[in-house]
């Protein structure tokens, strides 16, 4: 594929992210207004300016003009949903270093895969709000690290509530976008994600523009669509394999007949954005099968960028994330998930020139 044209200098645009990056939180102009285009969905908030999964990612990503913010669901012992990028949360906290909860320390066999350290269903909410969170990817995020320890493992209702303050800040309405993490794993140990996060939803009275609910595994959507609860639902999409307890694999579902199937119980479907790339059809499919489509993870990185896009060797530093975004944009993605909110709301009020 031939690079889409570059709107801007990219070190400029580098030089500005970083700025706005380093200053103070809550320093930078909020964004009041929605601009046109693509949704702009912050990935576990502004994953790649804050550690993930904080009120401080959160915040950022609505203040760059995030419409959306996506909180990963995972429950505690006492069936209490937290919002983790896992459920094992060695790399997230600073639990590893906690001697009073050495002895949780363990391994599981989570969607048929060992894994071992510290899991939220082995520790109490009370437990968990003594944990600080850390930067789960330094080698790639060293300039996260600052942040680290000065958050807390919050809870599903917490992401809520903020994300009610910060519409109140911005003048604009935003959604969370939770996901159901290994729901099939979580029925199986007495956790069930989805009663819970209906019952939270509920108590919240959360509508269709307050609330989108995604998860990869469809047996978990289909629940949470037995609830009547009036949301769009959004069908994840691996690029191989099957969602974990399923027969169908994603290349079937990502068929013209697999995605009418998907639009039987969800309005949108969320694939890895390199499945949107020509030759692949899968964009014009799914709107042909009345979906959206919200194409996932873009981040600024090279080495998370096709070869066209980087620069340079560094696998850290910043490659032409415009480029992407603009090629995406242009073929008609209706909504994009990114680490970096600021970049993907600046390249979208790129579509105006």
């Amino acid at each position: 594929m031939s690079p889409a044209p570059r709107r801007r200098s990219v070190l400029l645009a580098t030089a500005a992210v970083t700025a706005a990056a380093t200053a103070p939180a809550g320093a930078a102009t909020p964004v009041r207004h929605r601009a046109s285009g693509p949704l702009v969905i912050g990935h576990r908030g502004a994953a790649g300016w804050r550690p993930e999964h904080t009120a401080d990612a959160y915040t950022y990503a609505v203040r760059a003009g995030a419409d959306w913010i996506e909180p990963d669901l995972v429950p505690t012992k006492d069936h209490v949903l937290v919002v983790r990028h896992e459920n094992e949360i060695g790399g997230t906290t600073d639990v590893a270093g906690r001697p009073e909860f050495a002895d949780r320390r363990t391994t599981r066999t989570v969607d048929g895969r060992a894994v071992t350290g510290w899991f939220t269903e082995d520790f109490h909410l009370r437990e968990l709000r003594t944990l600080r969170t850390v930067e789960r990817l330094p080698l790639v995020r060293n300039r996260n690290t600052v942040f680290d320890g000065r958050g807390r493992v919050m809870t599903f209702q917490e992401v809520i509530d903020l994300a009610r303050r910060l519409s109140g800040e911005s003048g604009r309405r935003i959604a969370v976008f939770p996901e159901t993490k290994h729901p099939t794993y979580f029925r199986s140990i007495g956790l069930p994600l989805e009663e819970e996060l209906i019952r939270v939803i509920r108590r919240n009275r959360l509508t269709a523009r307050e609330c989108v609910v995604q998860s990869f595994e469809p047996s978990s959507l289909h629940r949470i669509a037995a609830a009547r609860l009036g949301l769009p639902l959004w069908q994840a999409l691996g690029t191989s394999g099957s969602p974990y307890g399923h027969a169908v694999t994603y290349k079937d579902m990502m068929s013209p007949a697999g995605l009418r199937e998907i639009a039987s119980y969800a309005q949108w479907i969320g694939p890895d954005k390199s499945s949107l790339v020509p030759p692949h059809t899968l964009l014009a499919d799914a709107h042909a099968a009345g979906l959206k489509v919200g194409a996932y993870t873009f981040r600024a990185e090279n080495q998370y960028l096709p070869a066209a896009y980087r620069r340079g060797t560094a696998p850290n530093d910043f490659g032409d994330a415009f480029a992407e975004y603009a090629f995406h944009y242009g073929q008609g993605v209706d909504a994009v998930v990114t680490d970096f909110p600021d970049i993907a709301v600046q390249a979208r009020e790129g579509l105006r020139g």
